[in-house]
């Protein structure tokens, strides 16, 4: 993510806030610009653009519900380009639920940012073609939910929001990593599978790295899951996590998932000035001009941006034990984990 400043007093602002914490500016974050940018509010309720005062705005409509900060023009009383594809939420009478999409929607806005950095195509749901993303965000207080992919419809356990339940879930499944950006991260990239590998010789390139996906998926689940957790770890050599053992489509989802995960980290690590280019902090830097968005840290090929990551990763895995927390990126990345990577990215990169 990279960091923002304020137009009216050059503090140092982040993605979700929605008011400059120094001069009280409101703030709100245009998708199409991927920016964020300072407000000025007048009588009638609209927000005009500081930069830019023909520029008029209005909060998007889910804004008091889940204190979503992304604007949209002002008349239209409209939902945001990442609230308008939550087709299911929990109803206004489960607070539990509500608290828990606020979570869930605040992880899902920093997705869609960076699908878009990306470049990558995010379609709201067209239920007559049934093409498009749709998300279904689902509380579990009284019914049990699945998350998950099908189709296009991501849908999540709200309760993966609370720490408790999914800490309580991350060691039962005996996982490093378990958040709720992970979670749609892993499930986006089963939705990017079919627009991303589609011709044959795609196809082709991807089963030699995954594996084939033609075996029968619910057999491979029942299977992964009867299965016992022992101390055998030689499927690290081949793979990012024990999950990704279990079908082909698991391992693209979770080998997507970490290419977003160390695309999305160097990127706010150049932001801060921490990167390899030695940008000179946060202030100086707001989008590197010019590079591609799969390159955040200014690197010509992705082995560069592999071999960035390392030695980065090194450092913050060191830091948060400085602290007493865990690592930060508990994984290895054996040969063949970035091999697949570098599929992934070359997919994306071309787009």
């Amino acid at each position: 993510m990279r960091v923002f400043t304020c137009e009216s007093c050059g503090q140092l602002i982040f993605f979700d806030n929605n008011r400059c914490l120094r001069c009280e500016t409101p703030l709100g974050y245009v998708h199409s610009q991927r920016d964020v940018i300072a407000l000025t509010e007048v009588a009638d309720g609209r927000l005009v653009d500081l930069a830019t005062p023909t520029g008029t705005w209005q909060r998007c409509a889910t804004s008091s519900l889940t204190g979503c900060n992304w604007l949209v023009p002002a008349g239209s009383n409209a939902l945001c380009a990442s609230c308008q594809l939550t087709r299911t939420r929990p109803a206004d009478g489960d607070a539990e639920g509500l608290s828990e999409l606020t979570h869930s929607e605040m992880a899902k806005r920093r997705l869609i940012f960076q699908l878009a950095e990306l470049g990558l195509p995010v379609e709201p749901r067209n239920e007559v073609t049934r093409t498009g993303l749709a998300f279904d965000l689902l509380s579990s207080t009284e019914t049990k939910v699945v998350t998950g992919h099908d189709d296009g419809i991501i849908t999540l356990d709200l309760a993966e929001a609370d720490d408790e339940h999914r800490e309580h879930l991350r060691l039962q499944l005996s996982e490093p990593y378990r958040t709720l950006l992970g979670h749609f991260r892993h499930e986006i990239g089963h939705y990017y599978w079919p627009i991303l590998v589609r011709d044959p010789d795609t196809l082709d390139a991807c089963r030699a790295l995954f594996g084939d996906d033609s075996q029968d998926y619910a057999a491979a689940v029942k299977a992964h899951y009867s299965s016992s957790v022992d101390d055998d770890e030689s499927w690290r050599t081949q793979y990012i996590s024990r999950y990704a053992t279990m079908h082909p489509y698991e391992d693209w989802a979770e080998t997507f998932a970490h290419y977003l995960h160390i695309l999305d980290t160097l990127q706010t690590a150049e932001s801060f000035g921490l990167g390899s280019s030695g940008s000179g902090g946060a202030r100086g830097l707001t989008r590197r001009t010019g590079a591609h968005p799969t390159r955040p840290d200014g690197s010509t090929t992705f082995g560069e941006v592999i071999d960035n990551w390392l030695e980065l990763s090194y450092a913050l895995n060191q830091i948060n034990r400085s602290m007493g927390h865990r690592d930060l990126y508990p994984f290895v990345l054996a040969p063949p984990v970035i091999r697949k990577m570098a599929f992934v990215d070359h997919l994306v990169h071309q787009r």
